[in-house]
Parts: structure tokens; sequence; C-alpha cells
């Protein structure tokens, strides 16, 4: 079953919001080309999953980047995002380590979430690595960032990426507390299985159907790079002009790569000479 979708969803009688993302074409495309160590594709997916719930949580216009970084086999996770919900992301690693733990795999690191409206200022949020797991990071980020009890499921195998989210309203009060915990409990019973080969409702249904949840309609999740011609152009406009003609004197070409999607740019001397004009290039794209 294809799908890639988020949908958000409110209890009626608790003060708590909820979203469940489940994702196979978007997770697969990200991954295509690249020989990530199942590890590295794992938590990558997980990344993609979390990314998606965080956009749909924080109500804005713009872009979100989360990013792992770290010391240990895997130095870097990346997954940007923006509220249309179009996603991209790549990892760097040193050396396969086949193990689930985040500190392991990431070592003496921090998670780093950016955010850049459209409108309004850029806010960035930094929390150490404390725990073995990406979900339980972003609980601490939520309980010290926006002092909001949240709990996360995430879960990938290569082929789906999936996670859920709970979240108490900033409105709720001690006495909700309870209520929270009740629907902790019940949504700790999902499956890795359930989530990848169920549709949202079923998983509802499943987990809530003794509740009164209020469900939204359902938002398409998409993977897309943004990379292009004129974006690598700029990119090489901060190499300065005798390096680059330097370049071109000795392959005959510029190449540059994207490491989101895997697109190749070359650009020649004719190029390079009327981009430094101010015109356009002439050469097609490379895949």
């Amino acid at each position: 079953m294809s799908q890639d979708k988020l949908q958000r969803y409110l209890f009626e009688k608790a003060d708590v919001r909820g979203e469940i993302v489940q994702l196979d074409e978007s997770y697969q495309q990200m991954l295509a080309g690249k020989p990530y160590p199942a590890s590295v594709a794992k938590l990558l997916g997980e990344m993609l999953a979390a990314t998606s719930l965080l956009t749909a949580i924080l109500k804005f216009e713009g872009e979100i980047a989360v990013q792992l970084q770290g010391d240990g086999p895997v130095n870097l996770v990346a997954v940007n995002g923006s509220h249309k919900q179009q996603l991209r992301g790549v990892a760097r690693w040193k050396q396969d380590v086949q193990t689930d733990d985040l500190q392991q795999l990431i070592g003496k690191g921090q998670l780093v979430i950016t955010i850049t409206p459209t409108q309004g200022e850029r806010y960035q949020g930094i929390v150490g690595l404390t725990e073995s797991t990406l979900a339980g990071c972003l609980e601490q980020y939520f309980l010290q960032s926006e002092q909001l009890k949240t709990r996360l499921w995430l879960h990938a195998d290569g082929a789906h990426a999936a996670g859920m989210l709970l979240q108490a309203l900033p409105e709720s009060d001690k006495s909700q507390e309870v209520e929270f915990e009740h629907l902790e409990s019940l949504t700790d019973t999902i499956k890795a299985e359930e989530l990848f080969e169920l549709e949202a409702e079923q998983v509802l249904h499943r987990l809530y159907h003794q509740e009164e949840v209020r469900v939204f309609e359902a938002t398409e999740v998409s993977f897309k790079c943004g990379c292009s011609r004129e974006r690598s152009l700029n990119a090489l406009s901060s190499v300065s002009k005798a390096e680059l003609t330097e370049v071109l004197e000795e392959r005959g070409h510029i190449d540059m790569h994207c490491d989101y999607c895997g697109s190749n740019y070359r650009f020649d001397l004719i190029d390079m000479e009327a981009f430094w004009a101010g015109g356009q290039t002439s050469s097609e794209q490379q895949h």
C-alpha cells in the first residue's frame, strides 16, 4: 500500500491533539541511489517522519530544518521540510554500525531544529542527545522549548517510515494529565507493522475506538528537493573567478552534485562566461 499522508486529530474530551504520518514513496525517493547502511536508512526514515509531524504541529508558513550532528559513525542526518509538507533529507556516515541506539550512531552531539518562517524571525532550538532514541530527544526538545507534554512514536525499516505524536494543548492544566497518560498508554500498544500496513483511519479506530476523536482532512506529503541549475550557479558565486577558471582550464567543465536527490549539473566555459556577464547558461541539466 503506497501512502504518503499526514492526518491530524483532536480528542473531544481531552485537551490533547494528535498526528499520524505514513510515508512510502517519499521515503523511497529520498533513499534512491544512495548506498545507506540499514541503520542509517532507518534513522533517516525516523527523521523524515518526525519532521513531517513537527511541521504540521508548528502551524507556520516557511521552512524547517531538523539535524542530528555528532562525532560518531553517523556525523550528520538532516531533513528539511516546508509548510506544504515537501521534504528532503540526507545523511553522512563514516562507517557502518548496526545499532538502533541514537547515541552510538551519532556519538557526542546535538539535535538542532531551525524554523525559518516566511514572515517573522528565525528560531533555532538545540538539545543534547540525552536519550537513546530520536523520539526521546524530540520529547525533551518540546519539554525544554515549549513546556508541553509530548510523546512521539517513530518507525522506519528502509521501505516504510511512519510516526505518531500526542501533545497536550497549551491551555490544558494538571487535571488533564490523567487523560494524557490514558491516551499515551493506548498509543503505546501500536506496532510498527500496523503503522506500515494499515490505513490511518484503521490505526486510529484500533487505538481509540472508545474515545471521541475528531479527524481532520489528510495532507499529502511528498519528496521535493528544490535544487536547480540556478541555485547551483548561485553556490558557485561564492568561489572566486580565478579558482573557477583554473578548474575549467584543467577539466573543461565544472560539475555540481546534489546530495539530496542525486542530480548532477555541468557548466562549461560558455556557461560560466554567460553567468559572470549576468546572462543565462546554455547547457542542459544532466542526471
